[in-house]
C-alpha cells in the first residue's frame, strides 16, 4: 500500500481545487433584489423610531423646566431684614457752601529800616511782646558819638545867637547877623532831630501787641534793610477770605453771619461775620471776594488754616427730608426704596419695597432734603438696598446697622 505524496493545488480563489475522483461544490444560493417597497419600509420604520426618539427628549425636557419652575415658585427667599425711617417734614438751615483761608488781622515781617550790626536780641522765639517792646538793638555807636557832637554845636550856637542879639538890641551889629546864627541853630538842631531819628531806627520794637515767630537773626550779624528778623501776629482776631459765584451776591451783606470748620478742630463750628464784600466780580472767574471777622481771642485758630465755609441765610421751613443713607446715588439719578404694604398671592399681607426717583437738595446734619419724589411719612430703606430689587419682600429690623456703638472698642 502506497501512500500518495503529492502536493494539493488551489483554485485561484484560495479553495482546495477538487480532487480527482471528487463532485464539483454547489454554486452559492442567489441573492435576492431588494424591490422599492422593501426601501421604502426601511425608511420609515427609521423615521417613526427617531421621530419617538425626539418626543421623549422633548417630553424629558418640558418636564424638567416645569418641575425647576414649580420649585423656584415654591421656594421663595425669606423676607430681606431692612432698617426703615420715616421721611419728615422740618424747618432746615440754609447756607451758602465756600472754601476759604484764615488769615492775620494783623501780622508782620520785623526788618530793618538801616543795615547794621546785631548787638542785642531781648525776646525769644514765640514769647508774647507788647507793643513799643524792644526786639533788636543794632550797633549805633556811631550815631550818638554824633549826637554829642550836634548838642555841643547847638549849645554854641545858642550863644552866639543871644550875644548877637544883644548886639542888636544897641544897635551894634546888622540884623543879617542875628538871622545868620538862627539859621545855623536851626540847621544844628534839625541835624539832631535827624540823627536821633536814625537812633531810633536801630532800636527795632514790637509795632503792636502779639505772637512772635522763630528768630532768624543771631547776636554778631550784619543785617541789611528789609532782612528778617522775625514775624510778629496778632492773633485775637484773624480774616477769613473766600469767594462766591455771581449768583450768590443779591444774597449777602455786611454784617451777615458765617460759621466756619477747620480740619484741625473737626466738628466744630466758629462764629464770624461779613465785614468786606469786594465792589467788583472778578471777569476771569465770575466770582465775588468776601471776607468775614472773627474773635480769636481763645488762639485756638492759626493763620493760613483751610477753611470750610457757610454763610448763613434765613432758614426754610416745611422741608421733606431723610437719612442721608437712604438715597442711592447713581448715574442715571438718584432714587429711594419704599416700603409699603400689600397682599401676596397667598392672600397675607407683606411688606414689599418700591424703588422710587426722587430729587434731592441740600444735606444737614446726616440728613438729606428732598424735592421732589416722595410724600410725608413715606417709609424708606436706610440700610440693606444691596440686596433689594423692585417688589422685594422685606421685613423691618429690630436695629439699624449703620448706627454707630455708644462706645467704641479699644485696643
Amino acid at each position: 500500500m502506497t501512500l500518495d505524496h503529492s502536493p494539493k493545488t488551489e483554485t485561484s480563489f484560495g479553495h482546495p481545487a477538487s480532487e480527482p475522483g471528487r463532485g464539483t461544490p454547489p454554486p452559492p444560493p442567489p441573492r435576492k433584489p431588494v424591490t422599492r417597497g422593501r426601501l421604502t419600509l426601511r425608511i420609515v420604520i427609521t423615521l417613526v423610531i427617531l421621530g419617538l426618539l425626539g418626543a421623549a427628549l422633548y417630553g424629558f425636557n418640558s418636564f424638567r423646566a416645569k418641575a425647576i419652575a414649580d420649585f423656584f415658585a415654591n421656594n421663595k427667599p425669606p423676607p430681606t431684614p431692612v432698617a426703615l425711617a420715616d421721611a419728615t417734614v422740618q424747618t432746615i438751615p440754609k447756607y451758602l457752601p465756600a472754601i476759604g483761608t484764615l488769615q492775620a488781622a494783623r501780622q508782620v515781617t520785623v526788618a530793618p529800616e538801616v543795615a547794621g550790626r546785631v548787638e542785642r536780641i531781648p525776646f525769644e522765639s514765640g514769647s508774647r511782646v507788647k507793643v513799643g517792646d524792644p526786639l533788636v538793638q543794632l550797633n549805633d555807636a556811631t550815631e550818638q558819638a554824633d549826637l554829642l557832637a550836634q548838642r555841643a554845636q547847638a549849645r554854641l550856637a545858642e550863644l552866639n545867637l543871644e550875644r548877637y542879639r544883644d548886639l542888636r538890641r544897641s544897635q551894634a551889629t546888622p540884623q543879617s547877623n542875628v538871622d545868620q546864627y538862627q539859621a545855623q541853630l536851626d540847621e544844628i538842631n534839625a541835624n539832631m532831630k535827624r540823627t536821633t531819628a536814625l537812633i531810633g531806627q536801630k532800636l527795632i520794637k514790637a509795632p503792636f501787641d502779639g505772637d512772635l515767630g522763630i528768630r532768624q537773626v543771631n547776636v554778631g550779624d550784619y543785617v541789611n534793610p528789609g532782612a528778617t528778623i522775625v514775624t510778629l501776629t496778632d492773633l485775637s482776631q484773624l480774616y477769613i477770605n473766600f469767594t462766591l459765584p455771581e449768583q450768590a451776591l443779591p444774597k449777602l451783606s455786611v454784617g451777615q453771619g458765617v460759621l466756619i470748620n477747620v480740619d484741625a478742630l473737626p466738628g466744630r463750628d466758629f462764629e464770624a461775620k461779613i465785614t468786606t464784600i469786594e465792589p467788583q466780580v472778578s471777569a476771569d472767574t465770575r466770582a465775588v471776594k468776601v471776607q468775614a471777622t472773627m474773635d480769636n481771642r481763645e488762639r485756638q485758630l492759626r493763620p493760613g488754616m483751610f477753611a470750610s465755609v457757610r454763610v448763613v441765610l434765613p432758614p426754610q421751613p416745611d422741608t421733606l427730608t431723610v437719612p442721608e443713607t437712604a438715597v442711592d446715588y447713581t448715574v442715571y439719578g438718584d432714587s429711594v426704596f419704599v416700603a409699603v404694604k400689600k397682599q401676596g398671592q397667598d392672600g397675607k399681607e407683606q411688606m414689599v419695597v418700591e424703588r422710587k426717583a426722587v430729587k434731592t437738595g441740600d444735606r444737614l446734619a446726616n440728613r438729606v432734603e428732598i424735592r421732589s419724589g416722595l410724600n410725608p411719612g413715606d417709609r424708606v430703606v436706610v440700610s440693606g438696598q444691596l440686596k433689594l430689587d423692585n417688589g422685594a419682600a422685606v421685613v423691618e429690623a429690630q436695629s439699624n446697622p449703620l448706627t454707630p456703638p455708644q462706645t467704641l472698642p479699644q485696643n
